[in-house]
């Protein structure tokens, strides 16, 4: 008789923080594919498909030790942060995530966790120093969201280190895919090209790393089920402009001459390319993206259409 291979995470338990939102569903169901037994704390009841559910606001909430320690997870994938678009970037509640993610490290590490990843962000980087490298480029964030990020990231491995458990921090870069918030770049532009709306846009000629969130999840699944240490940029290791995007855009809404290229002027000091080295999770973490640019966009496009009941051709016939 035949039995089946074990899978991967298979006998894990892991929390995951943010477990319902963009990013942290994603590494979710990455998770329980690999045969994780998962757990998050969340302020409110939430049915979240497959993961035990525990009331908990990580921002307000004391000691949560008492909490971890009757999941008794070896592993913390720590997700949740303020991540409104258009205002993350200056808001004073990154502070607030910074002191709220110490108090959760502590409690998981109090309560006999082994393994915390956190998640972190491209935004740590000098921008003047792409392609981007772990441990060779240099960390100075110009915003108060990239400071926290990094200041967090930096606590996390003294403290590991101190604690003498493992840390691992997944810098995030460009993400699109199904389920992104309104007000970020790929969303926008499907939903308003989809409406027939003229898009307004800079000339598009940055060339940024994107990467489809269900790529995102699975590398940080697989980073939180690793014994890695340290920074790893998850990315998808190409580098393509913006128009190039929006191009891909209309052809996948059928849309044509709704594009007002350069109507918007690119903001001040933004950098004419922000590429990652993804050498570290290729190699360490067996990771390769599932999505090219283009598989990527039509899985996203065909998500909004649903998601907005837009009728296509082959239903209009």
């Amino acid at each position: 008789m035949r039995v089946a291979p074990k899978l991967a995470g298979e006998g894990r338990r892991v929390v995951v923080t943010g477990a319902g939102g963009y990013v942290g569903h994603q590494a979710v169901d990455q998770l329980l594919a690999l045969g994780c037994e998962v757990h998050t704390l969340a302020r409110e009841d939430s049915n979240i498909a497959g993961v035990h559910v525990h009331r908990a606001d990580l921002l307000t909430d004391g000691d949560l030790t008492w909490q971890l320690a009757a999941i008794g997870a070896d592993t913390l994938l720590h997700c949740a942060w303020s991540v409104a678009p258009g205002r993350f970037w200056t808001d004073p509640a990154n502070i607030d995530w910074v002191a709220a993610s110490l108090r959760l490290f502590r409690a998981f590490v109090s309560s006999g966790g082994r393994r915390i990843v956190g998640v972190g962000s491209c935004a740590e980087y000098d921008w003047t120093g792409s392609p981007f490298v772990e441990k060779g480029s240099p960390i100075r964030p110009s915003t108060l969201y990239g400071n926290a990020k990094a200041a967090l990231g930096g606590l996390l491995t003294s403290f590991a280190r101190q604690e003498s458990i493992s840390a691992g921090w997944g810098r995030l870069f460009f993400l699109y895919g199904p389920r992104e918030p309104r007000g970020k770049l790929v969303a926008d532009a499907i939903c308003t090209l989809i409406a027939g709306q003229r898009l307004a846009t800079t000339p598009g000629l940055q060339r940024r790393d994107f990467m489809h969130v269900e790529d995102a999840g699975r590398a940080l699944a697989l980073l939180a089920l690793s014994g890695v240490e340290g920074p790893v940029n998850i990315a998808s290791g190409v580098c393509v402009p913006v128009r190039r995007l929006i191009e891909r855009i209309e052809i996948l809404t059928r849309t044509s001459e709704l594009v007002d290229y350069g109507a918007r002027a690119p903001a001040p000091g933004d950098p004419p390319e922000l590429a990652a080295n993804i050498v570290r999770a290729r190699d360490e973490l067996g990771f390769v993206p599932r999505f090219n640019i283009d598989d990527g966009l039509a899985d996203t496009v065909d998500w909004w259409i649903k998601k907005l009941g837009v009728r296509t051709d082959a239903e209009r016939a």
